[in-house]
C-alpha cells in the first residue's frame, strides 16, 4: 500500500480539523503553498476567518478552493456534518486527505482532577480525531476514493507517558491503537492511514497547558527542545509524502517509536535498527532520570496536596 513514489497534495483536496490555530494551521499554510485546495474546521469562526486570510497570503493559483467551516467535533454527528459540509464544497466528493489535527489537553495531578477531567481529556484527545476517521473512512470506501488518506495526531506521549499526563496519554496511546487498526483495516480499499507523534509544540495550545501543568511536569520536560508549529507541520507532511505509517520528527520520539513500535511498519529498516540499539540504552536511562526527579518532588508535592485539602 506505501508505495516509494512520493506522494503530494498538489491538485489535491485536503481536509484540516483544529485548522484555525498551532499545528493545523501551519500545516493548512505548507500545503496550499504545494497547491492543494484547503479546508479547515474550527469551532470559532473569527479565528477561521483570520486563519482564511493566512491562506491567501500563501496562495499559488487562482484555481486554488480555500475553505473554512466553524463546527464542534465532539460527536460522529457534528464530525459528519463536517467533512459533509467541505465535500459539498467540491461538488460533494470527499477530501482527498483528512488530517484531524484538532485535540487539547489539561495537564495535572491526577489527585486533583474531578471526574470529568478524564472523561474531557479522552473527548478532547481522542474522541474529536476518532469521530472524524470515522466519518472519514465511511465517506472514502462509499465513493471508492482510492488514495485517500486518513491522517492522525497522537504525541510523543503517546509512546511513553509520565508525571501529569493521566488525563491526556490515554487518549494519545487510544489514537495510536486507531491508527493501526485502521491502517490494517482499510487497506482493503486502498485507503492509507498515518499517525503523527509530536513532542512539545509552541503553539497557543501550549501556553494554555502550561495553565494547570505541574511543576514537576514542566521541570522534566524542559530537556524537551520542543518544535514550532511549522517544523512540527513539515515533518507531518514529510512522512506522509514519504508514506510512514507512524511519522516522528525529532530524534527522542524516534527512539521511543523504535523501542515501542510493536507491529507497525518500519520507516526505515538500516535506520530503525540503529534507533532500536540507540533506545535499548538510551531509554532505561531516561526513565531512570525521570523516576530520579519525580521522587525528589515527593516532600514538596506532599505539601502541596495537603495545602489543597487533598491529603492530609
Amino acid at each position: 500500500m506505501f508505495s516509494s513514489k512520493k506522494w503530494s497534495p498538489e491538485g489535491l483536496h485536503v481536509y484540516i480539523t483544529g485548522g484555525s490555530q498551532g499545528l493545523g494551521l501551519a500545516l493548512a499554510k505548507l500545503v496550499a503553498r504545494k497547491g492543494a485546495h484547503v479546508s479547515i474546521v474550527a469551532r470559532t469562526q473569527s479565528k477561521l476567518d483570520d486563519a482564511l486570510k493566512e491562506l491567501e497570503a500563501n496562495r499559488q493559483s487562482p484555481d486554488q478552493v480555500f475553505k473554512a467551516f466553524s463546527f464542534s467535533l465532539n460527536t460522529a454527528e457534528e464530525s459528519a456534518a463536517a467533512l459533509q459540509a467541505a465535500s459539498d464544497a467540491h461538488s460533494g466528493k470527499v477530501p482527498d486527505a483528512v488530517f484531524a489535527c484538532a485535540g487539547a489537553a489539561k495537564p495535572m495531578y491526577l489527585l486533583e482532577m474531578q471526574p470529568e477531567d478524564l472523561s474531557r481529556g479522552m473527548a478532547n484527545g481522542y474522541w474529536v480525531q476518532a469521530w472524524t476517521a470515522f466519518a472519514a473512512a465511511k465517506q472514502m470506501v462509499r465513493e471508492n476514493k482510492k488514495k485517500g488518506k486518513i491522517v492522525l495526531v497522537s504525541s510523543t506521549l503517546g509512546y511513553m507517558s509520565l508525571i501529569g499526563y493521566s488525563s491526556y496519554s490515554p487518549a494519545k496511546h487510544a489514537l495510536r491503537g486507531l491508527a493501526d487498526s485502521l491502517h490494517s483495516e482499510l487497506m482493503l480499499y486502498g485507503i492509507d492511514t498515518h499517525i503523527f507523534f509530536p513532542p512539545t509544540m509552541y503553539t497557543p495550545g501550549f501556553e494554555e497547558e502550561n495553565k494547570t501543568k505541574p511543576a514537576i511536569t514542566r521541570t522534566i520536560e524542559s530537556t524537551d527542545e520542543g518544535l514550532t508549529a511549522d517544523q512540527a507541520a513539515a515533518g507531518l507532511l514529510a512522512g506522509v509524502e514519504k508514506g510512514h505509517a507512524h511519522i516522528t520528527a525529532d530524534l527522542i520520539t524516534s527512539l521511543f517509536r523504535a523501542s515501542t513500535r510493536g507491529c507497525a511498519p518500519r520507516s526505515n529498516a538500516a535506520l530503525d535498527f540503529v534507533l532500536d540499539l540507540v533506545a535499548h540504552v538510551g531509554i532505561p536511562i531516561w526513565r531512570r532520570s525521570v523516576d530520579k526527579q519525580v521522587l525528589a518532588h515527593r516532600v514538596e508535592h506532599r505539601e502541596y496536596l495537603r495545602s489543597k485539602g487533598l491529603v492530609d
